[in-house]
């Protein structure tokens, strides 16, 4: 998968655009002669030949052991607002005129200018509403009813759009491009973006248009939301009223439901599933002179992930007084005063090294050479 932006530069070694793999560390024999040089050249060589024929095979299949996906660093997703919303490609449905737009404003607003929703902290970022349904007079009203004239510039509309398949695909590339700050693109509706076709569609048409969609999130490492209608049929099960057939869902990374008992009621519930944060359920209010959505009660706590003593740790250590540190895995955990072997280290910081940038803001890199591996932590303000 390709990412526009640069989610933690951690790089261990040059990697291309398309690799989803930030580093990747092997293990160096040191060799204790000239004949022992020439032996592993030799066999390095042929396995390196060997696993080219191999992988020209039309029956090859890639695999990696647990061993080696431990070994490697890959790009961390900084959620777009903690507990809530993360980068990925989500449903946000509901019945017709039952606020959907409003609370899609509502999100574009608060992402663009980074200002806490309710009691979830946001982390700013460009925003792209195609509000596919309305015209520039009736956004500049629903805006300054609900916001006033403070305006920004970080969030961008447009009231027409092509279809995907038909240069929807472009638009949007050409527009993260030249915003590689982008965090949140709302498309509403899905049936705007829809090649034409009739009302009809089957689970592969779903799943195919979802899928494209996200595979265009996840390549810039954005959040993507396609509004959508639920049917009128309910269901004990909330998402299964979504429009269309199963394979929307399916293709999702999550999604929302907005429903009302009664359409008159200013009460909704706001139903959330995704593959990167626990189901939810947060019971809103609208305020009826701003038209912006108020948090009333959450159906239980927000998670929070724990602090990670390990990360904590070398917080400490690498301070803005000493913002950089370099050495051996082993010469690491006796700076940092703990009890943990070498290799389970960096296999550790490995896994976290995404977090470790996106919480306390020190790079981690360790690369590998004749001599062995040697990490280096620094604070990206270096």
């Amino acid at each position: 998968m390709m990412y526009k932006k640069e989610a933690a530069p951690i790089l261990s070694a040059a990697t291309d655009r398309g690799q989803h793999t930030m580093s990747s560390t092997s293990s160096t024999m040191i060799p204790t002669s000239v004949e022992n040089v020439n032996e592993d050249v030799s066999c390095s060589m042929e396995d390196v030949l060997q696993k080219m024929q191999r992988m020209n095979e039309p029956s090859y299949i890639h695999t990696q052991t647990l061993n080696e996906l431990y070994d490697s660093v890959y790009v961390s997703r900084p959620p777009v607002i903690d507990g809530l919303l993360y980068t990925g490609t989500y449903l946000f449905a509901g019945a017709p005129k039952v606020g959907k737009s409003f609370f899609m404003a509502q999100l574009a607003y608060h992402i663009s200018t980074g200002r806490k929703l309710w009691d979830y902290e946001v982390h700013p970022g460009t925003v792209l509403y195609l509000a596919l349904e309305d015209d520039w007079q009736r956004l500049q009203e629903r805006m300054f009813r609900m916001y006033g004239v403070e305006g920004t510039d970080r969030l961008h509309f447009a009231v027409y759009a092509r279809q995907l398949g038909n240069g929807l695909d472009e638009q949007l590339k050409q527009f993260v491009e030249e915003h590689p700050d982008t965090k949140l693109i709302i498309i509403d509706t899905l049936q705007k973006i829809r090649e034409l076709g009739g009302e009809a569609y089957s689970y592969a048409d779903d799943y195919q248009i979802v899928g494209r969609l996200k595979q265009f999130s996840d390549r810039y490492g954005i959040c993507l939301i396609i509004v959508h209608h639920t049917r009128k049929m309910p269901s004990s099960d909330k998402f299964e009223m979504i429009s269309g057939t199963t394979g929307l869902m399916g293709s999702a990374d999550g999604a929302f439901v907005l429903q009302k008992e009664k359409r008159t009621d200013n009460n909704a519930i706001l139903d959330v599933v995704g593959r990167d944060q626990p189901d939810q359920r947060l019971y809103l209010t609208k305020d009826e002179e701003r038209l912006v959505w108020c948090f009333d009660k959450a159906e239980r706590e927000l998670w929070k992930e724990q602090p990670d003593p390990l990360l904590l740790s070398i917080a400490n250590l690498v301070t803005e007084e000493a913002p950089q540190w370099q050495g051996s895995a082993t010469e690491l955990t006796v700076a940092l005063s703990i009890e943990m072997n070498a290799n389970t280290l960096t296999k550790k910081l490995n896994v976290r090294a995404g977090k470790l940038f996106n919480d306390h803001g020190i790079q981690y890199q360790n690369a590998h050479g004749r001599s062995g591996s040697r990490i280096t932590l620094k604070r990206k303000s270096v």
